[in-house]
């Protein structure tokens, strides 16, 4: 695999970072969370400059580079679903925002407040189920995403799509996870690096400390290695183990940046005055989907030697 990008990726992810200049960041996600609301306002600046398409007509990879980029600036839209789960349904532009579900679920899911479609993974068949304003309640929550609760009543509705839509809409979904992972880990440890930078003990900023140093390296290593594993998984057919690869090794990633990131930054890290909460938290939500970090491990298992290989259901994703 090539791993610079071609003219045409760069100038997307230059395209889009310049728009999430405009319409994300720290102070947006704070504000936001402090309602449980979805950012409509970003949603549609997405949308009205055609990344949705830019990613259907040029591929996965592309799709990818734009979660990244918006899971880095902390932006609260479903771009996963949106990018990622719709296309890989051939579903044209459904309503959104679009929020994704398991049968069988039964806690909260991401963006089901706000959401006007859901796609439900039921095992071989997908089903697309179309909402009404607010016939899902929203769910108080502190992890950075607005949430909200599925009846069982909608949950069986929705029409079924095509044969084999589940595996489809599940490796679309793994992916998405994936790669929104990549973008938070990186905004929390550029986070981190820079608040390191400035805060200084003994007359020396806390970033020059080499065992500190040391602990930084390891979290870039794995946040690289996750970020590479990832865009493989998306470059050209992206094999169902590829992707199941990519988001078993990037979860698992993200409980070390997590854990890392919040004793580099001592007290304040911990505290909603610092910006860190605005990436790790959603790492914790990120790490909840699909089974967790156990059921995409058993995934990659089931892919390379046969479903009922592994043990246990991992149910607990969404």
């Amino acid at each position: 695999m090539d791993f610079d990008l071609n003219q045409e990726q760069s100038a997307v992810l230059e395209a889009v970072e310049t728009l999430l200049d405009k319409h994300a960041g720290a102070a947006r996600a704070v504000e936001l969370a402090a309602e449980s609301d979805y950012d409509a306002g970003l949603d549609d600046a997405l949308e009205q400059a055609g990344y949705g398409d830019i990613a259907s007509a040029m591929g996965r990879l592309e799709a990818v580079l734009i979660i990244e980029a918006v899971a880095k600036r902390g932006g609260v839209v479903s771009a996963g679903a949106r990018l990622l789960a719709a296309p890989a349904l051939s579903l044209d532009a459904p309503p959104g925002p679009v929020a994704l579900m398991r049968t069988g679920h039964s806690g909260p899911v991401r963006y089901a407040a706000h959401a006007r479609t859901l796609l439900m993974l039921d095992d071989e068949c997908a089903r697309c189920i179309e909402l009404e304003p607010g016939a899902c309640p929203a769910v108080p929550s502190n992890f950075g995403y607005p949430m909200g609760r599925v009846s069982d009543e909608i949950a069986a509705g929705g029409r079924a799509l095509a044969p084999g839509s589940g595996p489809r809409l599940q490796d679309a979904w793994r992916l998405g996870l994936a790669a929104e992972t990549v973008g938070c880990m990186e905004g929390a440890l550029e986070q981190t690096a820079g608040y390191l930078k400035e805060r200084k003990q003994f007359g020396r900023a806390i970033a020059s400390f080499q065992a500190v140093q040391h602990r930084l390296a390891e979290c870039a290593i794995q946040l690289e290695a996750s970020r590479w594993l990832t865009r493989e998984a998306a470059h050209g057919a992206g094999s169902s183990e590829a992707i199941a690869t990519a988001a078993a090794f990037a979860l698992d990633a993200a409980g070390h940046v997590f854990a890392e990131t919040h004793q580099l930054s001592g007290a304040i890290g911990f505290t909603r005055e610092h910006d860190l909460h605005v990436w790790s938290m959603r790492l914790h939500a990120l790490r909840q989907e699909l089974g967790g970090v156990a059921g995409h491990r058993r995934a990659v298992v089931d892919q390379r030697w046969g479903a009922g290989s592994s043990q246990g259901s991992g149910e607990g994703g969404r």
